[in-house]
Order: structure tokens, then sequence, then C-alpha cells
């Protein structure tokens, strides 16, 4: 099984191509080899120049080792110890084979090159073959979320093998996190026993990107070999997402995990001001999801109520350990709730609210629906101050991990232009006696505006428009 690293450059780069060798902690001019015990692993590099260098990670694994080792696993299928794939193609062998061979990358580390380490740069990973238990619909599911383009090639006619090139502009520690995880779930048949220390290792490798995964059941489903308890296990700590970190402002851990979602906290960020500035104390946040948003706000003093809702029971579940709901005294349990409910059907619960959020919501529900979800929230709920923040389509093409044309989130309707939110929010605002403005939430890009759009509607104290 061959894996290949390669970080495209050009003329003009700040860097050459052959600082890889640092990043990965193996010198391009030789080719270095390391014990598995069951076969070994090499590294070479078949080409390093300033603009082009590619560092290979070669498996030769030993079949007949492989056969003592299952015999000394008390195994007793025989014929398969001496008919199967295992010494052909990646799977929980290359798993090992990163993390004893690039240990220091893959903890993002560089002695040499520390800011390199540090910073996303446009990386090219194939790994060949690679079995694809799912398909390739499957293998898409898994690394395109991540922000990965996806190419892959069948290597054998009516068997699940593909030459898979994954191609991001992502920190090496990352992508190597991502395929130490991700490669066994696709082979779904790991070569030695699970425990619940392999809980640990994959929280360790996948903790700061797994929890916001799509997938993110299966996944661990399948690195854990569907052994309930541990599945549990991961996934409960996985949701509850080490909270104690969440009351320390300026935990160094804790920022280091969300830099992947960098937006996601310039966009809490933003409602927080908007909800500070306007002076509120009740708060509804409407499609809630996992409770982000409650998170950041129940640290601040001046909300003394506020309710998440969602239509979805599981998120609803999540939210609850994500916040320690069944741990908070009851002071600020009283302070804080979550309610299942759709946004669609008015509901006379969402009455009495200072204020309504909605991040990241009106693009998953149906066109035809919009008008109900209008009426739900300004009419008859009717809060003085809604804060809206759908996604702005115009600012995909910006970012190379989104091919053209397709949504940022598969579940979504359908992703409005600035104009078309303009529309959308100025005829709802008209309707129901609102003001309304715009602001940007991240980089504002001249030609094609930020990559997150908010609409405040306001109604002054007597009813009218503000």
């Amino acid at each position: 099984m061959l894996l290949t690293l390669t970080p495209p450059r050009d003329a003009a780069a700040s860097s050459p191509a052959t600082d890889l060798g640092y990043l990965l902690a193996k010198n391009p001019a030789r080719v270095q080899s390391f014990d598995l015990g069951v076969g070994e692993a090499h590294v070479y590099y078949p080409e390093a120049t300033p603009v082009r260098c590619t560092a290979a990670l070669l498996l030769d694994l030993d079949p007949l080792a492989l056969v003592k080792r299952a015999r000394r696993q008390g195994r007793h299928d025989l014929l398969a110890r001496y008919v199967n794939d295992r010494p052909y193609v990646a799977s929980s062998f290359l798993s090992v084979a990163l993390t004893r061979v690039f240990r220091s990358a893959l903890a993002g580390q560089s002695r040499e090159r520390p800011e390199l380490a540090a910073a996303p740069q446009p990386f090219e990973a194939t790994v060949t073959p690679l079995p694809c238990r799912g398909g390739e619909a499957f293998l898409r599911r898994l690394f395109e979320p991540l922000g990965y383009v996806v190419d892959a090639e069948r290597v054998a006619p009516a068997a699940p093998y593909f030459r898979v090139t994954l191609r991001a502009e992502v920190r090496l520690a990352d992508l190597l996190a991502h395929l130490y995880v991700l490669v066994p779930v696709l082979d779904d048949e790991k070569h030695y026993w699970v425990g619940s220390d392999e809980v640990d290792k994959l929280l360790a490798k996948g903790g700061a990107w797994l929890e916001a995964h799509p997938l993110r059941e299966e996944i661990a489903r399948r690195y854990l070999k569907r052994q309930g308890r541990l599945v549990r296990e991961a996934l409960a700590r996985l949701t509850a997402g080490d909270d104690s970190a969440d009351d320390t402002a300026g935990d160094a851990e804790e920022e280091t995990l969300e830099k992947p979602l960098s937006l996601n906290q310039q966009r809490y960020g933003a409602v927080l001001a908007v909800l500070k500035s306007a002076g509120v104390s009740r708060v509804v946040d409407l499609g809630c999801g996992e409770g982000k948003l409650l998170r950041v706000l129940r640290g601040e003093p001046t909300f003394t109520r506020l309710v998440g809702v969602d239509v979805s029971p599981r998120a609803l579940e999540v939210a609850a350990r994500r916040l320690r709901l069944d741990d908070l005294p009851s002071s600020q349990r009283e302070r804080l709730a979550l309610m299942h409910g759709a946004l669609t059907y008015v509901d006379a619960r969402l009455a009495g609210f200072d204020a309504a959020c909605l991040v990241e919501v009106i693009e998953h529900v149906d066109p035809p629906r919009l008008p109900d979800l209008a009426h739900v929230v300004f009419g008859a709920a009717a809060p003085r101050l809604v804060v809206v923040t759908p996604p702005n389509v115009e600012h995909t093409v910006r970012d190379e991990r989104h091919a053209a044309g397709a949504h940022r989130h598969r579940d979504h309707r359908f992703e409005w232009t600035r104009a078309e939110l303009r529309a959308w929010a100025e005829d709802v605002a008209t309707r129901y006696g609102y003001g309304v403005r715009f602001a940007p939430i991240g980089p504002d890009d001249p030609e094609v505006g930020p990559p997150t759009q908010m609409a405040i509607f306001e109604r002054a104290a007597d009813g009218g428009a503000s």
C-alpha cells in the first residue's frame, strides 16, 4: 500500500516545496525504513525540487508475519489467514505506520519550520489501493465535509478498491489525523483488538473535527468495530466536549480546538454583540441544534432567560449534554431550557421573548415554507429583535473546497445572494412592522461579500418600525 504527500508550489511561493522534509522530519535525500513487526514501512521522495516535492510512505507487509500474528491472537479462520487482502491494501496498518513514522508531524510539530506546521497550506495526498466498504459515495461523504476535493479511480473491476486523491488547503497534522481515523473506517476491519484505549485514540485524533462531522456516529461505529459500549462512550465524550474548558476564558487548548470553527466563533460573537447592544434579557434560539450558541450566551448574566428550540430530538439530547442541564443548580436550571418544536407551526411557547435568533437555520427550510416561518417568528411570536444569519452563496467561489454550484451543506434547501436576502428581509420587515439592517460576518470581500450575512430586524417598543 502506498501513501504519497505533495505540497503544490509555484515559483512565487514563499517557501520551497522541499520544506516538506522538515515537516515530516524525513530527509528527502535518503530512503528510511522502519520495522512494524509485521513488515516494514519505507519513506522516500520520488521527486524533490523547490516547486515539486513528493514524499512516499510504502508499506511492505509480510503475509507470513500476519499469519503468525493471527495464530497468536487465537483466530481459527484458517483459510482467511492465507487468503485475504491485508498485506496489499491501505488499512489500520497504515494508521499504525503514521504514528510510528510521522509522529512529530501528526502532533503538529516541526523543530525547523514551526510556522509551516501551524499554518494550512495546499496539500495533495494519494492512497492506493484503498478499500472503500460503502463505495465511492461513502468515501466522498467522509472527506468532503472536511474540505477535501476527492478524486477516486477504481483499480479493481467489481471490487471496492480505489486509488484516492485528496486535495485541500489544510495543516499537515490535520491531514494525517484525517487519514489516521478515516482509512480504517473505510476499510472497516481493524487488525488489532479494540478496547477502551481506542476511544482515547479516536478522540485524540478526531476530537477537533469529528464532533461537527455529519457522519460522526458511523465513523465512531466503524472505527470501534461496532462495539456498542465503546461507541456510546465515544459519542457521549465527544458531544459533551469536555465542557470544563468552556468556562475558562483564554484556555489555550480550547482555542486550538476551535480554530477550525473560527467562522462559527465570529458568527456567535456577532450575534452576541447585537443582543447585548439591544439590551435584551429573554432570548430564544430557534433551530438551536446542539446548543453551541446557547453555550456562548449562558456566560452572559444579562440574559435572564435562554431557551433553545429544535425539531430534532437527537440534537436536543446532544445540546442537553453539551450544556450539562442535569448538573445545573436549580437557580440556573430555571434560566436555561430546551424545547422540541418546528418553526413552521405557531407555538404559544415562543411568545414573550425579547429576541429570537435564527443562526444558519432558514436555509434548511424548504422555500415554500418560508412564509409559514415568517408568520410564526415575526407575526405570532413577535419578539422586539430578530437576528437571522444565512450563508452568502456569492462568497462560495472564494472557497476551493466547494464545487461550483454545490451548497455548503447537503441539507441546505437554498442559499441566497446578498440581494436575495435583502429582498426577502425587506418584504418580511414591511409586512410585520419591523425595521431591518444588514451586517457582514467574516472577511467582507469587496467583490463577493462576506461568507455569512446577517439581517437584524428590530421593532420599536410602541410596535412601530424602528
